[in-house]
């Protein structure tokens, strides 16, 4: 399955913003032991072309589909491409969003967008985002979701921000596509200290709530 088919299936991803990545091998193993399979490792881990290097590199063992996060310019989206990312995911759509959107193109990957407002929505769907996030999503909660459909019917949302095991469901059922899950399920602490079995509960945990 391609990236957004495995999350209309696991309607769930999980983005990983650690100051330190002990073994992204062994992290992505641990979140799809737990159910989750599309991994988002972020910019704001340091050295981030060396461990998703060795997400990809394993991915056909680990099961994972690993993608680039964060990534806010068109250096950092081929470099993230290079390194073996299979899908890219922006914050927002600041003046290099075109270019990080043309890299993901030319390397035949999807790219997901981030956005806030309508306006931003249809942007990111001008760019050709495959899907678009919506960050952060707690500020308006599943109600925007919903709303959000109403103009954009059948447009895959993703909510990022403040989603956790209590609300994911609530989001799911407004009408989005997946849901980012992120300390809720990967805590900086735990994936330091290479804590897999406790990722790996907490995967577990998440998709049972969403499940319900």
């Amino acid at each position: 399955m391609n990236t957004l088919e495995l999350l209309r299936a696991d309607r769930v991803l999980t983005v990983v913003r650690a100051p330190e990545i002990s073994d992204a091998r062994d992290l992505c193993a641990a979140l799809v032991a737990g159910g989750i399979h599309v991994v988002e490792l972020t910019y704001t881990t340091p050295d981030l072309p060396r461990h998703l290097e060795r997400a990809a590199s394993t991915a056909a063992e680990t099961g994972a589909v690993v993608g680039a996060g964060t990534v806010q310019t068109g250096d950092q989206a081929t470099q993230a491409i290079n390194a073996g990312a299979q899908f890219l995911v922006t914050p927002g759509q600041g003046p290099e969003a075109a270019a990080i959107a043309e890299a993901a193109r030319t390397a035949g990957i999807p790219v997901v967008l981030g956005a806030f407002t309508p306006s931003e929505v249809m942007t990111a769907l001008a760019l050709g985002s495959a899907a678009v996030k919506i960050f952060p999503a707690h500020q308006l909660g599943p109600k925007y979701f919903k709303d959000l459909n109403g103009p954009f019917p059948g447009v895959p949302l993703i909510p990022s921000g403040g989603v956790n095991a209590t609300n994911a469901h609530d989001f799911l059922a407004a009408g989005a596509l997946a849901v980012s899950a992120g300390t809720d399920v990967v805590s900086p602490a735990d994936v330091a200290a290479a804590n897999w079995e406790a990722i790996t509960t907490k995967a577990k945990t998440f998709c049972a709530a969403i499940a319900q």
